[in-house]
């Protein structure tokens, strides 16, 4: 199983779906940021993991599908509709559609998910963390901002001061997830952001437990690197939140949590100091500039899940 969200986890949840058995892999994805925009339910993560997987994100942005048309979105303008800040191509429409419309005919994120992951071939489980309505809200200087509104529309340039999880305390674990854990072989926590892509997976009442009882090992792969995001803000708000803003500032938040992280080979020197929190580290190239590293850090992750594997046994 994997967990992930945003870009970074989306292309080791690519990298991971082409290395085992394409039916094996369950991805276990934050919906946290996701909002009702234009009278559709958009879930960004879960969109992006969804067109990674089925080989049509866009490969220059990461998010989105290749070669999408805007034209809607050009005439929303034209009329001067509201929200026209955050881009949806007209093909990403259509999942936005089809996904509303299924959520008001009563039918749970998760079951939506799986009709929607079929449809476009692809074979690995993709789980919201949770069917219950969660929303991350931002602390900021000007005030309580919308995830997105924070992210897209104000390009993520104010400090954090706090984050809430609007919902977190009425909602479960997604049907169907303590089993898949309970025969998981092992638990990726892919390169997100720890605070609001895992965070909010971690946060869901219970899951924590179905982790720590998940009898295979529990791996990340730090998604700081030498001080700094790959993309998005996880530094900076590592910082303003009061943690360091490194590998060992990631490894400290999954303490307890995690068997082994995998750093970058530019955090070498940090690996001592990540061993003493109680965990095993391995050392590799964890950029991912293309589909091939992708799935060569994805064999150097399950190596080290089946290393650890044995060391348990």
């Amino acid at each position: 199983m994997a967990l992930a969200g945003g870009v970074g986890g989306a292309k080791l949840a690519q990298g991971l779906y082409r290395t085992l058995p394409p039916d094996s892999l369950t991805v276990l994805v934050n919906t946290a940021d996701d909002f009702t925009l234009h009278g559709l339910r958009i879930c960004p993560d879960l969109d992006t993991v969804l067109y990674t997987l089925a080989g049509l994100a866009n490969r220059e942005t990461g998010w989105g599908i290749t070669a999408d048309t805007f034209s809607t979105l050009e005439m929303l303008k034209r009329y001067g509709a509201a929200g026209t800040w955050f881009q949806l191509g007209d093909r990403d429409f259509a999942t936005h559609i089809q996904r509303t419309q299924a959520l008001a005919a009563g039918r749970p994120l998760s079951a939506v998910e799986a009709e929607l992951a079929a449809a476009l071939g692809v074979r690995a489980r993709l789980l919201p963390m949770t069917d219950a309505p969660v929303a991350t809200q931002v602390q900021t200087a000007a005030g309580l901002l919308d995830f997105q509104e924070y992210f897209v529309q104000r390009h993520h340039s104010d400090p954090v001061h706090g984050l809430t999880f609007a919902g977190i305390a009425a909602a479960a674990p997604a049907p169907g997830l303590a089993a898949r854990l309970a025969e998981a072989d092992a638990v990726v926590f892919c390169p997100s952001n720890p605070l609001v892509s895992i965070g909010p997976i971690l946060a869901v009442p219970g899951l924590r437990d179905l982790l720590a009882a998940a009898p295979g090992p529990r791996v990340g792969v730090s998604p700081i690197v030498g001080g700094q995001a790959i993309r998005g803000p996880a530094a900076e708000m590592l910082a303003t939140l009061g943690h360091e803003a490194s590998a060992f500032g990631v490894a400290q938040l999954y303490a307890g949590l995690l068997d082994g992280l995998v750093i970058d080979e530019a955090d070498a020197a940090l690996a001592a100091r990540i061993a003493g929190l109680g965990m095993q580290v391995r050392v590799a190239q964890t950029v991912m500039q293309d589909e091939n590293d992708r799935e060569t850090l994805a064999r150097v992750v399950l190596a080290f899940c089946a290393e650890l594997r044995g060391q348990a046994a």
